[in-house]
């Protein structure tokens, strides 16, 4: 009797010991994405600035919308990580979202890299590798995205673990 109430003590020490290791943990990284988010915004901004200073915006669009969705798709994680440490439930969302911000990301980046693709010098061969390339990632992409969208409208259709009824 004893010895079960010992043990019983020690796994709730340890327990309580590794959640505080835990929230540490997504406290730190939370400050790190903070970090990283405000400098890839502060990035955006100096080009977009320097581009309009010059009177070319189209040359530093590209990089902008680049860093602005990657900034996006940091704060998302930022926004998983405060759920985590709130509930202390991972949750599958906002990983689907990251997804997917990442994947229209990159469709916008080789849509743009292929519209400014004319100015660049390449031989012909490498032109047409590159356009096969970028075609199979779009390939790829397209029903990559409908994919996830499919599957975020599934997880919003889904009753909440609360409003489930436990099997008796």
């Amino acid at each position: 009797m004893m010895v079960t109430k010992l043990r019983e003590r020690l796994r709730n020490g340890a327990e309580r010991y590794l959640q505080s290791i835990e929230v540490l943990f997504y406290v730190v990284l939370g400050a790190l994405l903070v970090v990283t988010a405000a400098t890839t915004i502060g990035d955006a901004a100096y080009r977009l600035w320097t581009q309009f200073a010059q009177g070319s915006l189209t040359n530093g669009v590209l990089h902008v919308l680049d860093q602005l969705l990657l900034a996006l798709m940091l704060v998302e994680i930022l926004h998983t990580v405060r759920i985590s440490i709130r509930s202390h439930v991972l949750e599958t969302e906002p990983f689907l979202i990251v997804g997917l911000i990442a994947s229209i990301r990159r469709l916008l980046v080789i849509t743009m890299e292929a519209a400014n693709f004319s100015s660049q010098n390449v031989t012909p061969a490498e032109h047409d590798r590159i356009f096969r390339e970028s075609l199979l990632e779009l390939a790829v992409l397209g029903p990559l995205i409908l994919i996830l969208v499919f599957a975020i409208w599934l997880l919003r259709k889904r009753p909440h673990s609360s409003e489930m009824e436990l099997p008796a």
